[in-house]
């Protein structure tokens, strides 16, 4: 089986040359080489790396540097900007890019973003027209995401984490699965997947954080695992759990079946993206 994370984020430290936008609680760095030994420290064999938004905006070149210098290890996500005239061109060369295997969308409550948003339209159009899925944060905003999701019903939709707001910091709050009978209503959409990243830090207990699993499962039993894609959501975990501690408690928990396992940390993510990991 490849063992592939749905979603890990790769930057350099803060320069004139590549400033970031903003600075979160994350590593002054984690360069491409540095999440490669990340991820060979735990036989992580390929991950999705999504350009920070954060930082880089819709500025993706660094994760196209990193791709170049890892061939077969990464495909490659872009945010795209819905303010954008021309983000259809945009995305047509994204798709000409070595590596690329999908963009996405940023459409959090405060985005103030409609469903019948214009520039939203033209993105999930020409999303369909190239054959990438969209990464879609909507977490605080599933109502939206929702009619989203049914307005294009030939646009490939790949829910970020969970769909549920993640905390930077420990404790995880009372509250962080609140939204979960949203996300589960979700997927009556058949042309949505759900990305099961960042879970570890809604755990209110310790490492192996045994928590997570019961309101797992009713993710697993809505969903299917053949439309779930583990992740670690790293470096913007970091704070909570490190690289390690994100991957290890679905290798060792004896709630995954081999099978389901094996579709859960790289058979669904695989399908998803249309994109398998070589390693060197």
């Amino acid at each position: 089986m490849h063992v592939i994370d749905s979603q890990v984020h790769a930057y350099e430290a803060d320069t004139p040359e590549r400033p970031w936008h903003s600075v979160p609680n994350w590593p002054d760095h984690v360069t491409g080489d540095e999440m490669v030994a990340a991820m060979e420290a735990v036989s992580v064999d390929g991950a999705i790396l999504v350009s920070p938004f954060s930082m880089y905006r819709y500025d993706a070149s660094y994760t196209v540097e990193v791709q170049r210098e890892h061939p077969g290890r990464f495909g490659l996500v872009k945010p795209v900007d819905p303010n954008d005239p021309a983000v259809a061109d945009v995305i047509a060369d994204w798709k000409a890019t070595s590596g690329a295997v999908g963009i996405r969308i940023m459409i959090p409550a405060d985005a103030e973003r409609e469903p019948d948003d214009p520039g939203l339209d033209r993105i999930l159009r020409a999303a369909v027209r190239h054959d990438l899925p969209v990464n879609t944060l909507c977490w605080g905003n599933l109502d939206v995401g929702a009619a989203l999701f049914a307005r294009h019903p030939d646009t490939r939709f790949i829910i970020d984490h969970l769909g549920i707001q993640q905390p930077r910091t420990r404790p995880a709050p009372p509250t962080g699965w609140s939204d979960l009978p949203k996300v589960l209503d979700l997927a009556k959409h058949p042309n949505a997947v759900i990305k099961v990243s960042g879970a570890c830090t809604l755990s209110r207990e310790p490492y192996p954080f045994p928590d997570i699993w019961d309101p797992l499962y009713r993710v697993f039993d809505a969903w299917g695992f053949e439309r779930c894609l583990w992740g670690t959501d790293w470096t913007r975990a970091f704070a909570v759990v490190n690289y390690e501690q994100a991957v290890e408690p679905f290798r060792v928990t004896d709630r995954l079946s081999d099978s389901d396992r094996a579709m859960l940390m790289g058979g669904a993510c695989a399908t998803a993206y249309n994109w398998y990991p070589k390693r060197p």
